[in-house]
């Protein structure tokens, strides 16, 4: 664990269950350098409105593909242009955020959408 306070709500981005932590927590079944393999706005909503209350954690395997796309979907949420969410994601968060082709055209495609 890093150093600081533990997360209220955890979102885990990965390809296999991870181990159980004790905060509430969601699992989204999420291959490395893929897409997640099931809908996920819901749940970044979700984060989204925990966000303004609670520490909330987004963490992947290396923290920058799944991770950086997913922050890139939050910034959508939250108003940012989906053309801008990965340039956004990449000054603010990390320069190699969002890894693959792939993932840079599910943050432009995202827009919120009920059904990803």
């Amino acid at each position: 664990m890093p150093a600081g306070p533990e997360p209220q709500y955890g979102i885990y981005l990965l390809g296999k269950q991870p181990p159980s932590v004790p905060w509430d927590s969601r699992w989204i079944r999420w291959p490395d350098f893929r897409l997640p393999a099931e809908p996920v706005v819901v749940v970044f909503r979700e984060a989204l409105r925990r966000a303004g209350t609670e520490r909330v954690e987004f963490a992947c395997g290396g923290g920058r593909g799944r991770t950086g796309t997913a922050l890139a979907c939050l910034a959508v949420l939250d108003g940012v242009p989906a053309s801008r969410a990965v340039e956004y994601v990449r000054e603010k968060y990390d320069p190699h955020a969002i890894e693959t082709p792939w993932q840079k055209r599910f943050v432009r495609r995202f827009v919120g959408a009920e059904t990803r």
